[in-house]
């Protein structure tokens, strides 16, 4: 077992959706003394640093030049959670996603495995490319084609940290479709949750893309949908166990569009419109029309706590956090518990 209350926790990615509510969920714990490391941008996630506790803030090229430049500059570090990347499936230039994504990566994960640290990672379900099956994470990693160049970054470290012997002391984690607070400042790459909320609320209605094969109905399309404060306490339960090699983190549940979409209409006391639209072509020969983690490892290893179901999920996420425009704070932690 690792005990993250000892030493400091470096988040990389710290104001993203992820990286962010990692930070919350360490807090739940009465962990504060945090390394945020990120890019602040001309987005709004640096809003999701203000609920927060945190010890200090590094931008993401310093870290990395001091962990290059002067390896014992951390000494108080225990614990890396890199969560830290490019994330967008329609970036274009490859060779910034291998530097953002793949060389950095590298140097992080060098760097704590040199010093002894306990390091887990963000891998990604996309790099399973076109499967439609329950994904396990226990196969041959290298017989995966990825779909687009994000995927193939994330899929060209899992490969180098096998080669090179570091999968052994590392966990890598493949994160499956996350929703939840704090995504706003994805723009297009923010969950059909926070897309739907904003146009139900704006036009009363929804559109979905039609089905384009005959075994699937329009909405019936399915994916591993999985809420952001299951994906933490899956990714500190793992950072906890000690685990090494590649987890998946999902509900394990392949659930439809239809099922996505129903709970925000329901949050919002607002009457069922849902259109079903053209894919557009470019897309059809890509899409995949099911999805579903296989989570037998993650069990295996230790998890026995329930997953939210969707519609649960949602609720929460519309009526806490998108309705009343909030963000993970540490500070409700305190009085909600406080009162209990």
């Amino acid at each position: 077992m690792v005990d993250l209350t000892h030493g400091r926790i470096v988040v990389t990615g710290g104001a993203g959706l992820i990286g962010s509510a990692l930070i919350w969920g360490l807090n739940r714990r009465g962990i504060d003394d945090i390394l945020v490391v990120d890019r602040l941008d001309d987005t709004p996630k640096w809003k999701n640093l203000v609920p927060l506790r945190f010890a200090d803030y590094l931008d993401a090229d310093d870290f990395e030049h001091r962990i290059l430049e002067h390896p014992g500059a951390f000494a108080d570090v225990t614990s890396v959670l890199h969560l830290g990347a490019c994330s967008s499936t329609t970036q274009a230039d490859a060779g910034y996603l291998m530097r953002n994504n793949f060389e950095y990566t590298k140097n992080v994960a060098h760097w704590a495995v040199e010093r002894g640290l306990r390091c887990v990672y963000a891998s990604s379900a996309a790099t399973y490319g076109g499967l439609e099956s329950t994904l396990r994470d226990d196969g041959d990693i290298a017989t995966l084609r990825p779909l687009n160049a994000y995927a193939l970054s994330k899929q060209m470290f899992d490969l180098y940290a096998r080669r090179t012997g570091l999968l052994d002391r590392l966990c890598g984690i493949k994160y499956f479709n996350v929703f939840g607070p704090n995504e706003e400042h994805k723009g297009e790459m923010r969950s059909l949750v926070s897309k739907a909320f904003e146009q139900i609320s704006s036009t009363g209605r929804i559109a979905l893309f039609k089905s384009h094969r005959p075994d699937f109905r329009d909405g019936e399309q399915r994916r591993d949908f999985i809420y952001v404060k299951d994906a933490v306490e899956m990714t500190l339960h793992l950072a906890q166990c000690g685990a090494t090699g590649i987890y998946n983190v999902g509900s394990g549940t392949a659930n439809t569009w239809l099922d996505l979409v129903r709970p925000i209409f329901r949050a919002l006391n607002t009457v069922e419109r849902i259109e079903f639209i053209d894919m557009p072509p470019v897309l059809r020969g890509k899409y995949q029309y099911f999805t579903c983690a296989s989570i037998d490892r993650l069990r295996a290893s230790g998890y026995a706590a329930a997953i939210a179901p969707l519609a649960d999920a949602v609720t929460d996420y519309v009526s806490n956090y998108l309705v009343p425009d909030r963000r993970l704070d540490a500070g409700d932690l305190v009085r909600i518990e406080a009162t209990a």
